[in-house]
Formats: structure tokens, C-alpha cells, sequence
């Protein structure tokens, strides 16, 4: 594994697959997520980008109405030969926020599919707080 930042998360990682489409090389990709949590993804492929790209990519879900389109920078890889079945290869995604305001909207968002996703026990055990009363369906403002 590349760049090896995965142990130091911040908040609760959900097992999500959503569907998620960004651009390599000019060409339009669609992998899937295999976690989510407010701070990052990891997007599975067999195609990773390498260590420091910055990407903008979109995930989109039947509960979320409008899809979310985050900006991030890849911060670990796993490739193809040191995949293993609990261990797929792809991409280590740390988002990127353009203030204060527009992170809060995000992870509100975010809250709202894991909540939408998971329920609302097993986001707060998960999480270590409340589940949000009611999911936010508002998309922030693009910068």
C-alpha cells in the first residue's frame, strides 16, 4: 500500500457502495465508493491515480436526489497486486473544502445518505453522536 494515511481517520467510516464518477485522462470513469465517512472516500478500482492528485468527482444515490459532487486528493493507493478480499485496490480519497460553511453543508449531506443508509443506531454508534433528526437533501454552493 502507497502512502499508508488510512489508520489516521478522523470520524466513523461507513461500508457504502455508491455509485461514483470522476475524469482520468479526459475520459469519464464510474467506479463505486467501499467506504464513506464526513473527512474521506475510498474509491475502489483497479485503475487508481497516483498519490497527490486532486480530482473532482461525483456520487450519486436514489436517496440523495441531487448527486454530491466533492473535491479531493488522493492520499493512498492500493494497487492491483496488494489487493487482497478485505482489501480492495483503489484509492484513498481526503476531501477538500472550500470554507468553513461549505464543509458544514457537505458533511451534513454526507450524514444524511449514511443515516439514509445505515440508520440512524448504527450512525450514531458508528459516528459517536446523534443521528440528524432529519437528512439534508441541500446541496452547497459550488465555489
Amino acid at each position: 500500500m502507497s502512502g499508508g494515511g488510512h489508520e489516521r481517520r478522523e470520524s466513523g467510516r461507513a461500508g457504502l457502495e455508491l455509485p461514483v464518477q470522476y475524469e482520468r485522462l479526459n475520459a469519464l470513469l464510474s467506479d463505486y465508493t467501499h467506504n464513506l465517512s464526513r473527512g474521506g472516500t475510498f474509491i475502489r478500482t483497479d485503475r487508481p491515480l497516483p498519490v497527490g492528485t486532486a480530482l473532482s468527482f461525483t456520487i450519486r444515490a436514489p436517496e440523495l436526489g441531487e448527486p454530491i459532487v466533492l473535491r479531493g486528493v488522493v492520499r493512498w493507493v492500493v494497487g492491483a497486486g496488494e489487493a487482497r478480499a478485505d482489501r480492495p485496490s483503489g484509492m484513498g480519497i481526503g476531501f477538500i473544502y472550500d470554507s468553513p460553511a461549505h464543509r458544514e453543508a457537505l458533511e451534513a449531506r454526507l450524514d444524511g445518505l449514511m443515516v439514509q443508509s445505515l440508520g440512524a443506531l448504527a450512525f450514531e454508534k458508528l459516528m459517536g453522536k446523534p443521528a440528524p433528526s432529519e437528512p439534508s437533501g441541500e446541496t452547497p454552493d459550488e465555489p
